[in-house]
């Protein structure tokens, strides 16, 4: 099924890390460990920073559409 370049849960296209993004999140009081065990990265970059938003492309470049006969 083709769609219009909007896909996944989140608005987000993923994250980001630097070499800073822990010693952050440890003076904000945040544990990864947590968010890990959640698996929210969502949450945990929200809170932190590093998350791409792009917004949807509206194209159907890399989607795959497959058709099967038997």
């Amino acid at each position: 099924q083709a769609t219009d370049g909007e896909d996944g849960p989140t608005d987000a296209a993923g994250a980001y890390v630097t070499g800073e993004t822990l010693e952050k999140a440890l003076s904000l009081g945040i544990e990864p460990e947590t968010y890990l065990d959640n698996n929210d990265a969502y949450r945990f970059f929200e809170k932190v920073g590093g998350l791409i938003m792009t917004g949807p492309s509206r194209t159907n470049v890399n989607d795959l559409n497959y058709i099967f006969r038997f």
